[in-house]
């Protein structure tokens, strides 16, 4: 049997991107009972990709009793409605089978990993002061998209001058902002820019040198989508919402690799539950965004562990 509950966490405080804000994280989780054993996934509809707790839910009953995760993978498209489903039946195979899913997978014992922590978008001083709060994490990831970023980074820099600083413009900028910013953010030690373009939008990142790798967000989503972002982009942004879980995230994974990809492995704004299978596909990444929970006010019952050491695999009785 299939169950689709909406749950709702508050924030720890407004997070704000350039397509808008929010105070809470709205999840759907999906939760599986077979002979005797539950397995359980998260994700988020997005409305950028065009979904809504109602289509995504819609999607998710729309599928039979006992689905396969192979079958699954045909059976609905990448997005948020498999990704839950796909999740939560990885879970229900550990259990029924009595291991842990990065067995299952063939995957080494994974371990923690350094995760980013990210600042929204705010004023200058206000996001000078967030960093300086923060100024201990070892990776800041900033929230820009403006025509008016140049104080905003400028002011992070001067609160976490030794954090490493990502840049995520949210498909915020044209290519005249990007290319007046461009040398700036190398100036200011950035070490990586996501999605400065909007996708479908990007053309001109083939045509231009990029001394400060930039990252697919938006543009990437599985493994369809890479052969487009050759020559534009350095470094793939893998979300368990975008491929439609962690079969097709593990494949996508390879794939970039195989073709001289770097690898982020991120998040939407979600618990726990969603951040747990997405620590085993940011093994060995080389960029690894799971802070969802470190966003929250509220969490789940078990929830990921998050220290010096970096956010560390789920345990067993969270998923997995």
């Amino acid at each position: 049997m299939i169950t689709v509950l909406e749950d709702s966490f508050r924030l720890a405080q407004a997070f704000t991107i350039s397509r808008g804000s929010k105070t809470e994280a709205r999840v759907l989780t999906l939760r599986i009972d077979r002979d005797g054993k539950v397995g359980r996934g998260e994700c988020v509809p997005y409305a950028r990709y065009g979904e809504t707790t109602d289509s995504v839910r819609a999607q998710i009953e729309s599928l039979p009793e006992g689905i396969t995760r192979e079958e699954l993978q045909s059976a609905l498209p990448p997005g948020a409605a498999r990704n839950a489903v796909d999740c939560a039946l990885w879970d229900l195979e550990a259990r029924q089978k009595g291991c842990r899913v990065w067995q299952l997978a063939g995957l080494p014992a994974p371990g923690p990993v350094t995760t980013a922590y990210t600042l929204s978008l705010a004023a200058p001083d206000a996001m000078r002061t967030a960093a300086a709060v923060h100024a201990h994490r070892p990776i800041l990831k900033i929230k820009l998209g403006t025509p008016d970023d140049m104080p905003r980074l400028e002011a992070v820099r001067a609160g976490a001058p030794r954090s490493t600083i990502i840049v995520d413009a949210n498909e915020g900028w044209t290519s005249e902002v990007y290319a007046e910013l461009a040398p700036h953010l190398l100036r200011l030690g950035v070490a990586l820019v996501e999605q400065p373009l909007p996708a479908g939008q990007d053309e001109m990142l083939a045509e231009i040198a990029r001394p400060v790798p930039v990252c697919a967000d938006e543009s990437c989503h599985d493994r369809a989508s890479l052969p487009g972002l050759k020559g534009r982009y350095d470094v793939v942004n893998l979300k368990l919402d975008k491929t439609g879980g962690l079969t097709e995230g593990l494949r996508t994974r390879d794939a970039a690799r195989a073709m001289g990809f770097g690898l982020m492995v991120g998040c939407m704004v979600g618990s726990s539950l969603a951040m747990a299978p997405a620590v085993l596909l940011a093994q060995g990444a080389d960029w690894t965004d799971l802070d969802g929970p470190l966003l929250l006010a509220e969490d789940r019952p078990h929830p990921l562990r998050y220290d010096e050491a970096g956010a560390h695999p789920p345990d067993a009785n969270l998923w997995g």
